[in-house]
């Protein structure tokens, strides 16, 4: 009687590029902050102070919504920028945009009355902005070898005497 052997295989673990490890993180942030916006609504009194023209202590306004839709166009563009920028801007702007959210998050839960909803909602975007600092704090660089070095200096153009 043969007994069939169990086969081990290894799943494939293929590495991921920093850019696309920002772009779903802060496609995460933006799902995560617009959710727990939605879910307020359901906050007793939230929704007859929105119609009475009032948000948190503020008048409805053009300048609040505005400042608001400003708020969550540079987390949705941050998703395009971290897949379009060149690596050494892209590393910058990730990490003064994720450290200045930080703080934004924080301000998002000062003075909520409602801490456990609101203080799970802000430790989830800090942890989302952390792994962000990481990623680009972290940024993989390349190495030049010599030989690379080598060939770089011989990739400028060949100058005649009247040139120089």
């Amino acid at each position: 009687m043969r007994t069939r052997q169990p086969t081990t295989t290894t799943l494939e673990d293929q590495r991921i590029p920093v850019r696309a490890k920002l772009a779903a993180a802060w496609t995460s942030f933006m799902f995560l902050s617009a959710y727990v916006d939605i879910l307020a609504f359901f906050k007793p009194g939230v929704v007859p102070d929105i119609l009475a023209g009032k948000v948190w202590e503020f008048d409805v306004s053009q300048t609040l919504l505005t400042t608001f839709l400003a708020l969550m166009a540079i987390q949705i563009f941050m998703i395009v920028l971290s897949m379009t920028l060149p690596a050494r801007a892209n590393r910058i702007t990730n990490l003064i945009v994720a450290s200045v959210y930080v703080a934004v998050s924080a301000f998002n839960a000062v003075g909520e009355s409602w801490t456990y909803f609101y203080g799970l909602g802000v430790v989830l975007e800090v942890i989302l902005l952390a792994l962000i600092l990481r990623y680009a704090w972290t940024w993989p660089r390349r190495t030049a070898s010599p030989a690379t070095l080598a060939a770089s200096l011989n990739t400028e153009p060949h100058r005649t005497p009247q040139q120089t």
